[in-house]
Formats: structure tokens, C-alpha cells, sequence
């Protein structure tokens, strides 16, 4: 998966196929050379994965579409979320899309 990365975005949300979410700074994600990988979030054998990643400001928290056709957005703050890379992480908050993905919510 390859995102731009606005300059003004300065976190990484990540969260994995066991609905676990980790927040952590962007300057943490070391530039390696190609080939390589890096631990974004840790877990347990057989209980999860990468389901997403996606970039924002923290101060501005991530915003998401609320169920239904409704039109209507919800603004969670992620300092409870912004812990070092490699977290196992926490469950989302309430109202996260429950398909795991960041792709159905929007940046602010």
C-alpha cells in the first residue's frame, strides 16, 4: 500500500485484523532500504494482522463516516491511542467502522 503523506500530518494511525488501534509519531518509522521491513504493531500469533495504516495530525485527531447514509462524521482524539511503534494497541473508539479500515473514514 503506498499513501501520500501531507506535510502537516505528524502521527500514523495503524490498526489490524483484530480490531487493535496504535497511534504513534510519524518520526518513529525508520527510512530503510528496499527489501526491508519494519514493526508497526505487534501481534499475537494467530490473532491479527495488518488491516490498515493511514497518516494525520494528531492534534486534530481522525475523523470517520458515521453508519448509515447519514452524512454525518465523528472527530475522536487519539492521545489515548499514541503509544511507541510496535504496540499491541487498543480497541478503537465507539463508532469506528467496524470493517477494520481506514479507507471508509475520512482525513480532517
Amino acid at each position: 500500500m503506498v499513501r501520500e503523506i501531507p506535510p502537516e500530518h505528524d502521527h500514523v494511525a495503524v490498526i489490524g485484523t483484530n480490531r487493535k488501534l496504535v497511534v504513534f509519531a510519524l518520526s518513529e518509522l525508520p527510512v530503510m532500504a528496499r527489501g526491508q521491513g519494519v514493526t508497526l504493531q505487534r501481534y499475537r500469533i494467530g490473532d491479527g494482522e495488518l488491516s490498515d495504516a493511514v497518516t494525520l495530525r494528531l492534534d486534530d485527531g481522525l475523523s470517520w463516516k458515521m453508519g448509515g447514509d447519514t452524512g454525518r462524521t465523528r472527530t475522536e482524539d487519539m492521545r489515548l491511542w499514541n503509544v511507541a511503534r510496535g504496540a499491541a494497541g487498543r480497541l478503537p473508539p465507539n463508532g469506528f467502522p467496524k470493517d477494520g479500515g481506514f479507507d471508509s473514514s475520512l482525513g480532517p
